[in-house]
């Protein structure tokens, strides 16, 4: 299976990759390709950590798909030297046209359009922390970015609403996504993320009038964040703050991914 947008899994998928984050998990056989295109830190320590813990070399392969040779040939001749792609690369339509080619599994560590790991990652611990994500108010807020589109891709998987407070230009039609320009009555968590590089709207910015007006939700501001562009104070020290600590799932999630993506099992305790 490729993993290349949340819209191309099914709640199985989801459900799966979440159950396997919750259990032991032993070395796999396999050979990554691995290409990460930019900074990507939280990104790249953990996807690195996960091929260390669970036995899996890797090779890096700097901007697998910046080259001008077409997909259908890269993955013609890599294939064989690989079981694994985890790629980073902001052309999302390229990468989706390489998964498409390849016989391997492709992996999208982050694209201009989507962050699909991240999502399932932030997902699965609110899905933890509110026990099921479904009983949840998600309140996203600012302009599009991948991550929010990964968000719409995945409460469509799973069947269930977000709120997306952003200019009304922006505003879609989605069964799943309620577009608003103001602050929801409540919300039991709020996600923001780094804006767009041609920028926001500065009325957009949150504040923290704006979250008590909700009742105080948990905020996962999405790393890195700027304050005074998406936010207009610290998040460290609004009492709601999940903290830093709650990116630690990345890897935990990761190595799921990874073992779903190779149909390979989780290790069971022995007695």
């Amino acid at each position: 299976m490729n993993f290349v947008s949340l819209a191309d899994l099914t709640e199985h998928d989801v459900r799966a990759i979440w159950a396997m984050a919750d259990e032991p998990h032993a070395a796999l056989t396999g050979n990554v390709a691995w290409s990460f295109e930019g900074n990507g830190i939280r990104t790249r320590t953990t996807f690195i950590r996960a091929f260390q813990e669970l036995g899996l070399p890797f090779t890096e392969l700097p901007n697998l798909l910046k080259t001008s040779e077409r997909v259908v040939d890269l993955a013609g001749y890599l294939d064989p030297f690989y079981d694994l792609y985890v790629i980073r690369e902001a052309d999302h339509q390229r990468l989706k046209d390489f998964a498409a080619c390849s016989v391997r599994p492709v992996i999208n560590a982050m694209s201009a359009f989507g962050h699909p790991c991240e999502v399932l990652t932030d997902a699965y611990y609110l899905n933890k922390r509110f026990q099921s994500i479904e009983r949840a108010h998600i309140c996203l807020w600012g302009p599009p970015t991948n991550v929010f589109r990964s968000w719409h891709e995945l409460a469509g998987v799973l069947g269930f609403c977000l709120t997306h407070v952003c200019e009304t230009q922006h505003h879609e039609t989605n069964p799943f996504v309620h577009f608003q320009c103001d602050a929801p009555p409540r919300a039991d968590v709020v996600i923001t993320d780094a804006w767009p590089s041609e920028g926001g709207n500065s009325s957009f910015a949150l504040t923290p009038q704006q979250l008590d007006a909700m009742g105080t939700p948990a905020l996962l501001p999405t790393p890195p964040f700027t304050i005074g562009r998406e936010l207009l104070f610290d998040p460290v020290g609004y009492p709601g703050f999940v903290g830093y600590q709650q990116k630690q799932h990345l890897l935990t999630v990761q190595k799921a991914i990874l073992r779903y993506a190779l149909k390979q099992p989780t290790a069971r305790h022995t007695p």
